[in-house]
């Protein structure tokens, strides 16, 4: 069966599938179906072309990519209300130069001269005396701007930094300001420091760790983009920065560890001044630098599967959605129907959806007028035209541009190059008609080839056999006797679509060691970039996936400030406030892009890691997922896209004249009055590139967090999360659809049939982009697997696979991860305690909509975890005479379903004392007989 017979079996089962309620099917003769199958198997897989009114303007030109432009990224690291302090850093430069009798100008010291004056600064650095030390860090950050005083242009002064950045990493800039940034640490995580700022936190209180951060930041950002673009000077210095920062630091911590750290202790209360836009700024590009961008996945990933013998994957969804174009999709085949022969003196129970961000209505309105819309665009289809109702069509539906034709052929790549180069976005023409296509083949087919899994292919012999035959063969993949011969060929077809992915061979691999662990020979671990983040991460894994989500938690356009815990403004609010409108306004703009590019960071940060981890391992990738769905992540996500997403895609929340370097390079305009220019009105983008990257991160997070787990998908229904998907699908961008369309894909089956009557162009949306799992009945909710009562034993299976799996591997970092330890982390030790109970209480709370405290966090720090209660516990079970605790302190806080979590753990002999034995009465007759439990809430 190839992609074209299995679409229009799909759509022959759509038409002629007996309907489930009187009165809902359309009564059509063979010859009516038969045009109408024609129809629809010319133009069913061809994207669509929005004629109606009802459009929010062309498709994004957006272009989704690891990070944005080098110019952007690092004015994004200064907040407008630093401004002042550049020039702090020309006077530092000024001043030193004067100790070292030199003339102020860095470009006329010759290269010698200025490897001198580096080297100095860098002992400088060393200094006991405070001002003295800080002096020299902002002369370095100086040069490291790019010399901006000295230039004229902005190339200029991107060239001076390029320069500088070599210099300075060769010098050891870099590793000598690692040692003030942990000398920065220390002193603002002492307890007479915190007592003090802690109720009254602003910018002041972060200038030095702020030099310090912007100093890294601009070393990494720079050698980052350099080796990007391939550049010949800093090959090898990137090879060595590379490997620096995937080596320990000289006191045994991952840079990247050391900044999650900061996270921690900012979100705990430790250190509110930490400037959290710089920490994860720096996180984010040292992370990317280290583990490797889009590319480096993608090969990545078919290394490995090379390994193991699978084949490579050709298709990567990046390159697809570049084919694809974001738009209503076309009206349905009955749609068609109905409009050539409407229906007259029919009541209609339900209006159906004209598009895809159109909300359900409820229409009881009688539709049997003739001389209504529908019977007037029958008339005029059918009068005009060819009679076959392929004019009617036309408006409908465009080709689908393949991305493999393109290269199958040279003819075939010239002429999509050509197009392509005339319309680089696939932008409708809003004055000429849409002309005719010539003599140019039609590509109908999917965007995706179709795939399948083993279980599937299992679960289809195992229904067909007990149909058939009565009798089923466990554990057999391949018989076939006694079945009928389409099912032989269904089962070739099956078979031919088979996808095997890294992570099934990962978990087969697993199963064989837990079966038989001293026959089955385990490979050696090696020690990738992502290997080794995650031994370094693992013994406070929970604990930063907290912190990150509080950040984005704070940081997120929907949340409310009297709600927060934690003060994401810090490094944004001036000691004295605005006395002017203009003022005002410049700092609420600030505000606002602060929010947002922390905001781009996190989602940056947490998407990396996943793909890296899922890679690499994939029960990694699960144990960071289910950390972070204890954590209320799905739920915050949700929140995060219950707005009105177009205005949050749309807003520009930029000055660009204060933006650096164009802040300080010539002649500075008077910022008040009619001078004061929005970057929405300068810009020639009609959006925001951080705030699309953003939200199509956070989707590409929520799918991976929920696919193939039921229990999650359920989530997704019980938070009512399809009226909010369905409204970010009003941004009109290719890529971010397709990833709602796939959240929607994998609740349609719970929504109900009246949901689905109602949303029929987003079923056809989905039909026609997301991809097909052959024998999947997503549509219509007859999936077996769907039963409830399974989550809760799903999420057990998972968890306790992780746990044995990370037991055998990293056995200390293990046990260190279950004692919730950790410097400067506050109460988080306890985050996962009560982490199902969180869960059962928000999936009972309905909406996700963060009642408590903005959804889920405690003041403390942790998800729903009591100090207190934890300690009586404690104490009670050290009384009760169970020595250390439960078997292990690990296992009430690492495990997060089951009493024993770790079947490690059942081996362990336990001795009663002596007072647990006689005091063993009470405890039964308070705690067992006098216990009341509600089953029904349990």
């Amino acid at each position: 069966m190839t992609n074209h017979e299995h679409d229009m079996v799909w759509i022959h089962y759509k038409l002629v599938r007996k309907p489930k309620n009187e009165g809902e099917g359309v009564i059509m003769n063979v010859g009516i179906l038969a045009k109408l199958y024609r129809q629809a198997r010319m133009a069913i897989m061809e994207d669509t072309h929005d004629v109606d009114a009802n459009c929010d303007g062309p498709d994004l030109d957006f272009v989704y990519a690891d990070v944005d432009s080098y110019q952007n990224e690092i004015a994004e690291l200064y907040s407008y209300t630093e401004f002042s302090e550049f020039q702090m850093n020309v006077k530092a430069f000024e001043d030193q130069m004067e100790l070292y009798d030199l003339p102020p100008n860095w470009q006329k010291q010759d290269a010698a001269s200025q490897r001198s004056i580096v080297m100095k600064l860098v002992d400088q650095l060393e200094v006991s005396d405070r001002s003295f030390r800080m002096q020299a860090a902002r002369c370095i950050l100086y040069l490291a701007q790019g010399c901006w005083a000295e230039v004229q242009s902005d190339e200029e002064q991107h060239q001076n930094t390029r320069d500088n950045v070599i210099v300075l990493y060769q010098l050891g800039v870099f590793s000598s300001f690692i040692d003030l940034l942990n000398m920065e640490i220390e002193t603002a995580c002492s307890p007479d420091i915190v007592a003090v700022k802690i109720t009254n936190v602003t910018l002041v209180d972060s200038t030095d760790i702020r030099v310090i951060l912007s100093v890294l930041y601009i070393i990494t950002e720079t050698i980052r983009d350099e080796r990007e673009k391939g550049s010949e000077d800093y090959k090898q210095l990137a090879e060595s920065f590379v490997q620096e920062i995937n080596s320990p630091l000289p006191d045994g911590e991952l840079l990247a560890v050391k900044l999650l750290g900061m996270i921690t202790r900012f979100c705990s209360g430790a250190a509110p001044q930490f400037p959290m836009k710089k920490v994860v700024l720096l996180l984010w590009k040292v992370s990317l630098l280290g583990l490797g961008g889009m590319e480096v996945l993608k090969n990545l990933k078919n290394e490995y599967r090379a390994k193991i013998g699978l084949e490579p994957i050709t298709e990567d969804t990046l390159e697809v959605t570049k084919c694809m174009r974001a738009s209503s999709p076309p009206a349905t085949a009955t749609d068609i129907l109905e409009n050539q022969y409407p229906k007259r003196n029919f009541k209609r129970s339900l209006m159906k959806q004209r598009f895809l961000d159109e909300p359900e209505q409820i229409d009881m309105e009688l539709s049997g007028n003739e001389g209504g819309p529908n019977a007037n665009n029958g008339n005029s289809s059918t009068g005009t035209g060819t009679g076959n109702g392929e004019d009617d069509l036309s408006q409908y539906y465009r080709p689908f541009d393949d991305p493999s034709a393109s290269t199958s052929s040279g003819n075939n790549s010239s002429s999509s190059s050509n197009t392509a180069t005339a319309n680089p976005n696939n932008q409708p023409s809003l004055t000429q008609p849409p002309a005719a296509v010539p003599a140019v083949q039609i590509t109908a087919r999917l965007p995706w080839t179709p795939k399948v899994r083993q279980k599937d292919i299992d679960q289809f012999l195992d229904i067909s056999r007990n149909k058939f035959i009565g009798y089923s063969l466990i554990g057999d993949h391949e018989s076939l006797a006694g079945l009928p011969q389409p099912i032989h060929e269904g089962f070739k077809t099956l078979q031919r679509h088979m996808y095997v992915s890294l992570a099934d061979m990962q978990i087969k691999k697993e199963e064989d060691i837990a079966r038989n662990p001293i026959s089955t020979h385990e490979d050696e671990i090696k020690l990738t970039p992502a290997e080794i983040l995650y031994q370094a991460i693992l013994p406070n894994l929970p604990q930063y996936m907290i912190a990150l989500l509080k950040v984005l938690l704070a940081a997120s356009p929907t949340s409310k400030s009297k709600t927060e815990s934690i003060n994401i403004m810090a490094d944004v609010l001036p000691k004295k406030m605005p006395l002017t409108a203009t003022q005002s306004t410049k700092l609420t703009v600030d505000m606002g892009r602060h929010k947002e590019i922390i905001v781009k960071a996190v989602s940056a940060i947490i998407l990396l890691y996943l793909k890296h981890f899922k890679i690499n391992h994939v029960y990694q990738f699960e144990f960071m997922s289910q950390h972070l769905v204890f954590a209320n992540c799905i739920p915050l996500v949700l929140k995060f896209f219950n707005q009105t997403i177009t205005e949050y895609v749309n807003t520009k929340n930029s000055i660009p004249l204060l933006d650096f370097p164009s802040c300080v390079i010539g002649e500075q305009p008077d910022l008040s009055g009619d001078s004061f220019v929005y970057g929405g009105e300068m810009s020639d983008k009609p959006y925001s590139w951080r705030n699309v990257f953003s939200c199509i991160n956070l989707l590409r997070i929520l799918n991976k967090l929920i696919k193939w787990k039921h229990s999650r998908v359920m989530m997704l229904v019980v938070f009512k999360s399809a009226p909010i998907l369905k409204k970010t699908l009003k941004v009109r961008h290719a890529m971010m659809q397709l990833y709602v369309l796939k959240l929607l894909k994998m609740q349609t089956k719970y929504l109900g049939r009246q949901w689905r009557k109602s949303n029929m162009k987003t079923l056809s949306a989905i039909y026609s982009k997301v991809r097909h799992r052959l024998n999947d009945d997503w549509a219509f909710g007859n999936d077996l697997e769907s039963r409830p009562w399974d989550f809760q034993a799903e999420e057990c299976t998972l968890r306790a696979c992780v746990d044995r799996f990370n037991l055998r591997r990293y056995p200390e970092a293990t046990q260190k991860c279950g004692a919730g330890g950790g410097v400067g982390v506050g109460n988080n030790g306890t985050a996962a305690q009560n982490a199902e109970n969180a869960q059962q209480s928000n999936m009972h709370a309905g909406n996700g909509s963060g009642d408590r405290d903005s959804n889920g966090y405690g003041n403390n720090g942790s998800s729903g975890g009591n100090t207190n209660s934890s300690g009586q516990q404690n104490q009670q079970l050290h009384d009760y005479g169970v020595e250390g605790g439960f078997p292990s302190d690990e296992i009430l806080t690492h495990s997060d379903f089951a009493f024993f979590g770790h079947s490690g753990w059942w081996d362990r002999k336990v001795e009663l004392t002596d007072y647990f034995k006689a005091n063993y009465a009470v405890w039964l007759e308070e705690e067992v007989y006098n216990s009341q439990t509600d089953w029904d809430a349990l």
